[in-house]
């Protein structure tokens, strides 16, 4: 791996049109539409199968709530979801596909909602999804949920949001404990934003190399103990979101925390994560552990 410098954008030496298209997700398949269709009817369909209170506001705007769908006994750990969609895509009720298998094998399931950009600023986004962490962190007892075993996922930006839940130096301004978060899994997250500033993506994220530095987890670290990580991506996603996951998975393990890595074989970056819906298998296995369950 390249050694990361803070002002390089660009530390692979990737031409304008390749570092373009290795962070384009939807490239990378032939048509992304039916596997962004399947999160919303798979979604759908575990409202129907699993009891749960849809659209708990977390803040005063009309974005800012969850879906929660809560375990059978109470004490129980919590499963809370941050949904991708580069920022500007996708919402809490593409998110609860996982549902069913979750709860059914123990967890509180959690499925948040954030404005998306243009509309809104990438800080607002992550000012929401701490919000919505710490509602979450105050209340979810009342939905079976263990607020000391809060598991934190999410997928591309949602992987991304998750890093952001990681980093160290925001706590106190919302009245949070450091060690809020028990245990995550990022899945194919991008936690090094520099490389964006240069892509199609910053129509609409509006980035520069500044507010890129403020907004990427691999800068900003937990400043104490980290939690312990399951770093997934896709066999077929981009060489890029690869490398990013595993540089903040060796960043993590250089500060001696627990952390491993997972590529889910046959799938790609939008599919990986129907991995969830299948309790048995290697995905959901893994992060049930991490769990505890």
């Amino acid at each position: 791996m390249a050694e990361l410098s803070h002002t390089d954008s660009n530390p692979m030496g990737y031409t304008p049109e390749e570092i373009d298209h290795l962070y384009n997700a939807r490239a990378s398949v032939p048509d992304c539409l039916p596997f962004l269709k399947e999160y919303t009817d798979f979604s759908a369909e575990a409202r129907h199968k699993v009891n749960g209170e849809l659209g708990v506001p977390y803040g005063g705007h009309a974005d800012e709530t969850l879906d929660i769908f809560p375990a059978a006994a109470a004490g129980s750990p919590v499963f809370f979801f941050i949904h991708g969609g580069y920022w500007r895509a996708l919402s809490k009720d593409d998110s609860s596909f996982m549902a069913p298998a979750f709860t059914h094998a123990g967890a509180t399931v959690v499925a948040i909602n954030y404005s998306l950009a243009p509309a809104v600023s990438l800080d607002t986004i992550v000012d929401q999804c701490r919000r919505a962490l710490a509602w979450v962190y105050r209340n979810i007892e009342h939905y079976q949920g263990d607020p000391g075993r809060i598991h934190i996922s999410g997928s591309s930006a949602g992987g991304h949001l998750v890093g952001m839940l990681l980093a160290g130096g925001w706590h106190g301004a919302y009245g949070l404990p450091a060690d809020i978060v028990h245990s995550a899994s990022p899945l194919s997250g991008l936690f090094d934003l520099r490389p964006l500033v240069q892509t199609h993506i910053n129509e609409w994220i509006k980035l520069d190399l500044e507010s890129a530095m403020r907004l990427s987890p691999l800068f900003h670290l937990p400043q104490n103990e980290g939690c312990p990580l399951l770093i997934g991506w896709a066999q077929h996603d981009t060489a890029e979101f690869k490398r990013q996951s595993r540089a903040y998975c060796e960043a993590w393990e250089q500060r001696g925390w627990p952390a491993c890595q997972f590529e889910a074989p046959g799938t790609n970056h939008f599919n990986v994560l129907m991995q969830m819906r299948d309790p048995g298998s290697a995905l959901s296995r893994a992060i049930l552990k991490l769990m505890g369950l």
